[in-house]
């Protein structure tokens, strides 16, 4: 691919990343994202052929690498920590917190994952669900046998709690804000820690 197709494509997929977060993927048009990106419609249909690419690009372009990363900090945490559930959830919980703090749209990409949770979208769940799905199963794996009393539901609804709440952390929907004199990479820690335990004590409690 040729810089100029490079520079279109990521202008195009900044720009739709923006207008969802600020307005949702019902609520965002073709028309408004030629706009932001300074391009032609027949621009977005050559790179993507439909918004339902496109928005399917915007979550593959963030969720592989935040992906790749969760993998591999799971798999460190199971060579060096064993069994070790509190690494376990860091694994789960740290890159997609890091993603607040990222200047190049990381911020943006946390909006528009709200909107996922928040918008009733089954294609676009359907995706997640075939692309990332695996991530999940990987997890639930390593925390089942961290915790092996616990009931494969129980597990998994604790599980869904667990990303919910990782969600709601990540937008900053909460009552604790980020401190005067404390840095967003300090607040940041402070807020995966916290939900670290949360999380593992909610994981080991008695069914």
């Amino acid at each position: 691919m040729t810089t100029t197709h490079f520079n279109t494509k990521e202008r195009i997929l900044g720009a739709a990343e923006e207008l969802f977060a600020q307005h949702g993927f019902a609520g965002t048009s073709l028309r408004q994202v030629t706009s932001r990106a300074d391009v032609n419609i027949a621009a977005v249909n050559y790179h993507f052929g439909s918004k339902e690419n496109l928005v399917n690009e915007v979550f593959r372009r963030r969720m592989d690498e935040m992906s790749e990363r969760r993998l591999a900090q799971l798999r460190r945490a199971q060579e060096e920590k064993p069994g070790d559930l509190e690494a376990i959830l860091a694994a789960f919980i740290e890159p997609p917190l890091a993603l607040t703090i990222d200047r190049h749209g990381g911020s943006a990409f946390v909006r528009v994952l709200a909107r996922a949770f928040a918008e009733k979208n089954d294609r676009l769940r359907k995706f997640l669900s075939d692309n990332y799905g695996h991530v999940l199963r990987e997890f639930a794996k390593a925390i089942g046998q961290a915790v092996p009393a616990l009931a494969k539901e129980d597990l998994y609804w604790r599980l869904d709690f667990t990303a919910g709440a990782l969600t709601y952390a990540m937008a900053d929907f909460g009552l604790i804000k980020r401190p005067t004199g404390v840095s967003e990479k300090a607040h940041c820690e402070k807020a995966a820690q916290a939900l670290i335990r949360f999380a593992a004590a909610g994981l080991r409690a008695a069914g």
